[in-house]
């Protein structure tokens, strides 16, 4: 059976949890499941933005970034499930719509008019680097709140993003 927590709301929907039987207190997994929401929302829209460069790309670079992009925003929809999962798993409710994503996401906006190979690099790069950043304060916080399950697949995630980002800055560099 569903319950509200503290009344909280994001988006449209109403912050629940349901019961489990995962020896993980339920104030800590409440806050887990937030982190794991917000974590969601940023996997979704770095989703939405390699996709909208991979549609809109042009250049000299096209052809190269144009299959990059489609590969990358691949490997967002697998850690999207996963994190999504994990929510669900420790009873929180997954806020999981495009437009709860688009409310909660800390990502910077992609810029509309970048079309052009390295325009759409840069921006990317921003939004990895974002992105990054935030999934290593989410492992700290979920391994400190006791979940060091949660802590290993943000850490697995960590470590493509990582490796993501190379790709992409690489071909900044010279």
């Amino acid at each position: 059976m569903a319950t509200r927590t503290n009344g909280k709301r994001a988006g449209t929907a109403t912050a629940r949890t349901f019961k489990t039987s995962i020896d993980i207190p339920a104030e800590a997994r409440e806050q887990i499941c937030e982190i794991l929401n917000q974590q969601l929302a940023d996997t979704s829209d770095l989703f939405t933005q390699l996709k909208h460069a991979h549609w809109n790309v042009k250049g000299s670079e096209f052809y190269q970034l144009h299959k990059l992009y489609d590969e990358l925003a691949e490997c967002t929809l697998e850690w999207s499930d996963e994190i999504a999962e994990r929510a669900a798993i420790l009873g929180g409710f997954v806020k999981g719509t495009l437009r709860m994503a688009a409310a909660e996401t800390r990502l910077p906006e992609f810029p509309a008019d970048s079309i052009g190979d390295l325009e759409t690099v840069r921006a990317l790069v921003a939004s990895y680097a974002n992105y990054c950043a935030t999934t290593r304060e989410a492992i700290t916080t979920t391994d400190e709140l006791g979940d060091p399950t949660t802590s290993d697949l943000l850490t697995e995630v960590s470590q493509d993003a990582d490796k993501n980002l190379w790709f992409l800055e690489a071909h900044l560099q010279a």
